[in-house]
């Protein structure tokens, strides 16, 4: 999953980014407002944790914007605001989730699972397509009764593309799962990952779409096995 994060506390947010990728998230970091309005308008995140109090613009005036323009990125509040005035505007402007600072990491992990779940409409913690099963809470994959372990970057893959069946992902929105701002990838290796991939879980699982991307195809991985 890709965070962005924005904290101008930077040993906050040193620590957070540590946490957070330790769960085998991609999190992209700013510290400065208007710099994140633009990032928010310009790329793709699957959640945005956001401090209110930013230079340049308010955090608030943030949410607001993305919702006028009908972002729907969840977006979980993180701020030392604490009046319930202030948590009503902020639940009332867009936002999925509203926490206090001081917090326990443990607290904001669990709020981000529950805000994920929601956003994919998965009542429970795993995320099924076909036979395959994935679980981003315990980073694991279960196809059918078989449980696989993967190593981060495949998981990272498929947790994308089975969150998103049967619709076209880019390699650029991939690479930006894997990778983040942060890190370059060898021109090849989104399709090293591939194949790894498919020779776990069937090669007609995830289709290329020539010059665009990939695609999980939801009809095969509710076949594998059976061919």
């Amino acid at each position: 999953m890709r965070i962005l994060l924005v904290e101008d506390d930077h040993l906050l947010a040193n620590t957070m980014l540590s946490m957070l990728r330790d769960d085998n998230n991609t999190v992209d970091w700013l510290d400065d407002g208007q710099q994140a309005l633009g990032a928010i308008g310009d790329e793709y995140f699957d959640l945005i944790i956001l401090d209110l109090t930013l230079p340049r613009v308010d955090g608030l005036d943030i949410l607001k914007h993305a919702r006028k323009q009908n972002i729907t990125t969840p977006i979980i509040i993180l701020t030392a605001r604490a009046e319930l005035t202030e948590k009503l505007q902020g639940l009332d402007s867009g936002a999925d989730d509203y926490l206090t600072k001081p917090f326990a990491m443990a607290e904001l992990k669990a709020r981000i699972r529950a805000v994920t779940r929601r956003a994919s409409g998965q009542a429970e913690t795993g995320i099924r397509v076909g036979v395959l099963t994935i679980d981003p809470e315990h980073c694991q994959l279960q196809m059918g009764d078989e449980p696989l372990t993967l190593p981060r970057s495949e998981f990272q893959i498929l947790h994308y593309l089975m969150r998103h069946p049967d619709q076209v992902a880019t390699r650029r929105r991939l690479e930006e799962q894997l990778y983040g701002w942060d890190h370059g990838a060898e021109s090849n290796a989104l399709e090293v990952h591939i194949h790894h991939l498919r020779k776990r879980i069937g090669k007609s699982v995830i289709r290329t779409v020539r010059g665009v991307g990939y695609l999980l195809d939801s009809r095969e991985a509710g076949q594998v096995g059976q061919h």
